[in-house]
């Protein structure tokens, strides 16, 4: 498969995590995606199966929370939030999606309802491994979905998706999750003013890193600052969480709700009965076009 650049390589994990989940029983499990393990590269499905016995899904997120503790269930809960914000946009009648910065993510394959299209867009290099493991996996990308190759932080996002059929007049769903922290602050202003084209009533669900994570660690995660932002200096933008209301409106954008650490525990993981640390690192905002 396409040799992918160091930024476009982190997909894998967050997608072993989806996979390892399906092996919680229903009442504790918290995201469905029964295409995760499939779109995983065969060296690491055998790791995955393994977590079929609970006291190996246990030394797993051990594992992965000694390297970033929280990390593991920071990931479930976001990609729940966003599949329940994704689902509350189709089912008040939104019917485009565009995932910026899609990786190995299923949920425009999994949610995008009949009649909808999908438009995904990522690094070139992630787009064509992508395409080719959809297709060792069904046979083919699903009709609905559109598969772009982009670069952020130079390329017309809106001419970009006009040429796959993308309808600017209608209102859409925009998810950018877990993408804002690999681009430059230019990227991310150039994105949002791609996003400040979009129709009135669209949605918009991203992440973002706590600035002042970036700008000197902490929160308990010293390996995973060392890793990202200091030698791999993969990391390169932050908020705080005070700056969010302001930055979208400036684009047009109102922000309605920012969630982390505290509400996942309360919204996903207690009515679970999961026990299941979450790293506060980590945001999600959900916010509407005027």
């Amino acid at each position: 498969m396409t040799r992918r650049p160091a930024a476009a390589q982190t997909a894998l994990g967050p997608m072993m995590i989806a996979a390892a989940e399906q092996y919680e029983p229903p009442g504790r499990r918290l995201i469905d995606d029964g295409l995760a393990i499939g779109l995983l590269p065969v060296s690491l499905r055998a790791a995955v199966r393994a977590c079929r016995w609970p006291a190996v899904r246990r030394w797993m997120i051990a594992a992965s929370d000694k390297r970033a503790p929280g990390i593991w269930g920071a990931v479930l809960c976001r990609k729940r939030y966003a599949d329940d914000q994704a689902t509350e946009a189709f089912q008040a009648g939104i019917t485009q999606v565009v995932v910026l910065g899609a990786g190995l993510d299923t949920r425009a394959c999994r949610l995008t309802p009949s009649g909808g299209r999908a438009y995904e867009l990522d690094l070139p290099a992630n787009v064509e491994d992508k395409r080719q493991r959809l297709q060792t996996l069904s046979g083919a990308v699903p009709e609905h979905v559109r598969l772009i190759g982009v670069d952020f932080e130079i390329d017309d996002l809106g001419g970009v998706l006009a040429e796959h059929g993308f309808q600017t007049g209608r209102p859409v769903v925009f998810v950018w999750e877990a993408v804002t922290q690999y681009l430059t602050e230019e990227g991310v202003r150039a994105t949002l003013a791609f996003l400040s084209q979009a129709a009135a009533g669209s949605r918009l669900l991203f992440t973002y890193v706590l600035r002042d994570f970036l700008d000197g660690g902490g929160h308990g995660a010293t390996a995973l600052y060392e890793e990202f932002v200091v030698k791999r200096r993969l990391w390169r933008f932050g908020l705080a969480p005070g700056e969010v209301s302001g930055l979208l409106a400036s684009y047009g954008w109102v922000e309605r709700e920012q969630v982390g650490a505290a509400e996942y525990q309360a919204r996903y993981l207690e009515p679970a009965g999961r026990e299941l640390p979450v790293s506060d690192l980590e945001r999600f905002v959900y916010a509407e076009k005027r």
